[in-house]
């Protein structure tokens, strides 16, 4: 029987696996604070001037308790802060501290380099085909 082809889905999260491992291992070597990879996609997804814990956790595709253990954990690494929502008394924005402010900035510079080197080892030419296809419109799934 002839080895089974990995599908897309299966590739993308390898793909999204070695970004998430080499991210975490340059913000660990350059002195941040541990983060789990659900926090780093926390703070991926975050926005700059805030979002309930609820919509994280629509963004993330995890339930509201995986982000709420998350963005706990992130407080308490004093990267996040909670504050009052203006647009609704119940609810509470989460956003970045100026320290949660100072290591996204320096996440995007070690993306930008992880994106660099891949280029490196797969060609330029790969590297913005990959780029393209991802973000081209792709419509919604077909039922």
């Amino acid at each position: 029987m002839p080895p089974t082809r990995r599908n897309l889905p299966q590739l993308l999260g390898d793909a999204r696996r070695w970004f998430d491992e080499g991210l975490l291992a340059a913000m660990e070597a350059g002195g941040s604070a541990p983060v789990s990879p659900t926090q780093a996609q926390l703070f991926a997804v975050l926005d700059d001037e805030g979002t309930t814990v609820s919509e994280l956790a629509r963004r993330m595709a995890v339930t509201r308790q995986t982000a709420h253990q998350a963005v706990h954990g992130l407080v308490a690494a004093g990267l996040l802060e909670q504050v009052p929502d203006p647009a609704s008394a119940r609810q509470r924005l989460i956003r970045r501290t100026p320290a949660g402010r100072s290591a996204h900035h320096t996440a995007h510079d070690v993306l930008a380099r992880l994106e660099e080197r891949l280029a490196e080892r797969i060609g330029k030419d790969l590297a913005d085909a990959l780029r393209a296809a991802l973000e081209a419109p792709w419509g919604p799934p077909a039922p």
